[in-house]
């Protein structure tokens, strides 16, 4: 048993006020969300579920949830199987030029957003692909796919290959024993990055702000836009419905890999 050092605590004590710092802002937009007034105030004078009502009753702040919602669903049938294709490559491959592939699809959550977001908005003014669905699906592809490559190679480095060479030198061929014998295997790494490009498409804002617009806003962009006309107290909500959301499909991802690990061991 490892005994409390003066080291550890001040560790330990550190870490706490970095969570709590992290967490802090939840802990005011959570209780302003249910405040029955007519604008933000922490702490909430009165307890309503108006703006929750104004969220889910409003017209406009439902078609940009479908969109965001739409757009994140393509995201993820596109992004899942191009990622857990090109992890695979990167996994097995032996040449350095698949090194330089990997830092390239990884230069999403390397290269600043508002770059990136310049640059797919230059690209897209010239194709045609602003305020698009197709656009935005692109878009977010591109910034969901090193999520989806990160778990899926964690997933192939715990997994032993020789079980796919056996699959095929039983005649086997590489499409089948994938399939077959190593994605039933990591398909809790692939759930996980599938999740995680879900979320990045959804809370995805920069980039939202440049390409979309008029009936293909999403929710990020629409929101955005409320605070800087007005602060409307229904943002509070959306957010905390937004940050339960994204909590509850992290732990699904985190109880997935976990499992995963259980049942190795």
């Amino acid at each position: 048993m490892s005994r409390l050092t003066p080291s550890r605590i001040a560790f330990g004590l550190f870490v706490g006020l970095v969570l709590l710092y992290l967490i802090l802002p939840l802990l005011i937009i959570v209780p302003m969300s249910f405040s029955g007034t007519r604008f933000l105030s922490f702490p909430p004078p009165s307890l309503s579920l108006r703006w929750y009502e104004e969220y889910f009753g409003s017209r406009a702040w439902m078609q940009a949830t479908q969109v965001s919602l739409g757009v994140a669903f393509l995201t993820v049938v596109i992004a899942t199987p191009l990622g857990v294709a090109a992890a695979y490559a990167i996994n097995n491959s032996t040449l350095r030029l698949m090194r330089v592939v990997h830092l390239v699809l990884m230069l999403p959550l390397i290269v600043p957003i508002i770059i990136i977001a310049i640059g797919v908005y230059f690209i897209y003014a010239r194709v045609g692909l602003t305020a698009t669905i197709p656009g935005l699906v692109l878009a977010n592809v591109m910034l969901g796919l090193p999520y989806v490559i990160t778990s899926v190679v964690a997933g192939l480095q715990s997994f032993d290959p020789t079980q796919e060479m056996v699959a095929r030198s039983l005649g086997m061929n590489r499409l089948r024993s994938f399939m077959a014998v190593t994605l039933p295997q990591i398909k809790a790494s692939v759930f996980a990055g599938a999740i995680f490009a879900f979320i990045s498409a959804v809370d995805e804002t920069i980039v939202a702000l440049f390409i979309s617009g008029g009936q293909y806003q999403t929710l990020t962009k629409r929101m955005f836009t409320a605070l800087r006309d007005e602060i409307d107290p229904t943002i509070a909500a959306i957010s905390t419905l937004l940050t339960a959301a994204s909590f509850v499909l992290v732990l699904l991802a985190t109880s997935g890999q976990a499992k995963k690990t259980l049942g190795a061991s």
